[in-house]
């Protein structure tokens, strides 16, 4: 019987320690807990969730500077996760601000020639 106790507390503990950590509820401790996250990008987390939770995964890597698409595949491997969701690849929307256009998208084709004569 005392075997058997002991079977099921250290099941229970290993499950309790697989769960996930939440970046809308974690402390700094937590964040730091996960594989790959630092002081420096728990910080980042919690100020940019001062201003609201995460909503998702694209909200999360749009909003905390330094994790991107495969950070987020990484951190979310580790057991973080954005409203108990964990990260889906393919799921974040790249946004191309104008500065970082190469400046041949920017230019217009040439004005097309004059025909006719004169």
């Amino acid at each position: 019987m005392r075997k058997f106790l002991i079977a099921t507390l250290l099941s229970v503990a290993s499950l309790a320690s697989f769960a996930g950590v939440d970046v809308n509820k974690a402390s700094a401790a937590d964040l730091d807990s996960i594989k790959g996250v630092g002081p420096s990008t728990s910080t980042r987390i919690i100020e940019a969730r001062k201003t609201a939770p995460f909503k998702d995964w694209n909200d999360l890597v749009k909003r905390v500077p330094g994790i991107a698409e495969k950070r987020a595949a990484q951190l979310s491997a580790q057991g973080l996760t954005v409203n108990g969701e964990a990260y889906k690849p393919g799921t974040t929307q790249v946004v191309v601000k104008p500065a970082d256009r190469k400046v041949s998208d920017t230019k217009s084709a040439p004005p097309p020639a004059a025909s006719g004569s004169r």
